[in-house]
């Protein structure tokens, strides 16, 4: 009997590469491989018409697009964590001399306002220079993948025929977040932005995530054994990534290799562990800085957020 056969978008990296080569394969179910370049791309499709059997998504966008009713579900599978303390650039000339002086000027925000890089940077902000963010204007540069949110009064859409990068290389923007703009005039609020990521990782283990994976909700009410399979699945592709990290066996490293070998310098341990409960600190931190953003409602509970079948397991 012939397995199912299920569309899956997910960027090619380390920790899944296994699986897209076809060294692990999931037990249940056939998978044919999507590519979307770029990514992003791919989660607005996800979230606006459920386009993919499984899908690599925003875990910000997850969250407000669960939020919004749609038929997804995640599994606790957290492929892209980064840290964010280098997202945020200033404009050098406009008198911005600490984070706090951000407070009532107008800052830019790279695509939307529920986009997770800008959430955690923003958390950032709030949580380590004790920064108001209710007294800053966000000015966007995109719209919402989810179409149905609506974003705070103290955000407000770019206005037309203009560019971001340009109003942070002239001033009219003090600052961006996740906008990477190449000027003399723009550098980074935070200074050595990754080594202070480091240390604040030391001190309270702030190691963001930023992607996990969604399914659809019909196929795991139809497959039940589904979730727990694609978990199982990237989990086994991801230790054996991390044991040739580990053994110095990857060749030409790239940047988030180089951050999971600091990490591992750091804990000694696994530095993508799956699981709700190896995660739960980190996701409950989001869920309150996505309310506290007026991004969700505050309501969300872990617990509903991915399938049952994945609740207790560790990868």
């Amino acid at each position: 009997m012939s397995l199912p056969k299920f569309t899956l978008v997910t960027r090619t990296q380390g920790n899944n590469r296994a699986l897209k080569e076809g060294l692990v394969k999931p037990k249940t179910c056939e998978l044919e491989f999507i590519e979307v370049d770029p990514l992003i791309a791919a989660f607005r499709r996800q979230v606006r018409a459920n386009e993919f059997d499984i899908c690599e998504l925003a875990i910000t966008t997850y969250m407000c697009a669960k939020a919004h009713g749609k038929k997804i579900t995640a599994i606790p599978v957290p492929l892209v964590r980064q840290f964010h303390h280098g997202a945020i650039q200033i404009n050098k000339n406009a008198g911005i001399k600490s984070a706090k002086d951000l407070e009532g000027k107008k800052v830019g925000v790279s695509r939307g306002f529920t986009v997770t890089t800008g959430v955690w940077a923003r958390a950032i902000l709030q949580d380590y220079y004790g920064v108001d963010l209710k007294k800053i204007h966000f000015v966007l540069s995109g719209d919402e993948h989810v179409e149905e949110y609506r974003a705070p009064s103290n955000v407000s859409p770019i206005e037309a025929g203009k560019k971001m990068d340009e109003m942070l290389i002239s001033g009219e923007l003090v600052a961006a977040i996740g906008a990477d703009v190449k000027h003399e005039n723009v550098v980074p609020l935070i200074p050595n932005a990754m080594e202070v990521g480091l240390e604040a990782f030391k001190k309270d283990g702030h190691y963001p995530i930023n992607h996990l994976v969604v399914i659809k909700d019909e196929l795991i009410e139809k497959y039940p054994d589904l979730p727990a399979d694609i978990f199982n699945a990237f989990a086994e592709s991801k230790r054996l990534y991390v044991e040739k990290l580990k053994a110095g066996q990857i060749e030409n490293l790239d940047a988030a290799d180089k951050v999971h070998l600091r990490v591992m310098e750091i804990t000694g341990q696994d530095p993508l562990p799956y699981g709700v409960e190896p995660n739960r600190k980190v996701i409950e931190n989001l869920i309150g800085h996505a309310s506290a953003q007026g991004i969700l409602s505050g309501k969300e509970k872990i617990e509903d957020l991915f399938a049952k079948s994945t609740l207790g397991l560790v990868g």
